[in-house]
């Protein structure tokens, strides 16, 4: 099994059934995470793409979705399509009382070849992983 490129862990001021529907039903994910993402169900092989234009260079995310538990794990492949690489991200919840935390974890599957296309560097993954559970912490603690 690959080693997790990155691995997050935040505890939300937020019931794990709030912060379950922050990442999986689409108008909530739309105001944390990407506002262009057309539709998403957390059902295995579920399958969505939306383009992210990052320093003049257009970016097609796609995703799939891999692992569906309510209230405890949602997990897809992450790539960028007409790009060398694939991963897979994970979303694991743990209820703790009125509070969840998060581990997120974003294991690199193949070569996103960061010497060609230093976006996808660790470095960068870490800042946008960091940014997004820090949106989404914001959004859930409303």
């Amino acid at each position: 099994m690959a080693t997790p490129t990155l691995s997050l862990e935040r505890i939300y001021d937020a019931p794990v059934e709030k912060v379950w529907r922050a990442l999986t039903e689409p108008d909530q994910l739309k105001q944390w995470f990407f506002p262009m993402m057309a539709d998403f169900k957390p059902a295995v092989g579920f399958t969505t793409q939306w383009d992210v234009t990052h320093n003049g260079r257009l970016y097609p995310h796609k995703i799939v979705v891999t692992e569906a538990i309510p209230n405890k794990r949602i997990a897809y492949t992450w790539q960028y399509v007409g790009y060398p690489g694939n991963s897979v991200v994970c979303f694991a919840l743990e209820p703790l009382g009125d509070q969840t935390q998060l581990t997120l974890t974003h294991t690199i599957t193949e070569s996103f070849e960061s010497e060609r296309y230093p976006d996808f560097s660790n470095e960068n993954f870490k800042q946008g992983w960091t940014h997004f559970v820090g949106s989404l912490q914001n959004f859930v603690e409303l």
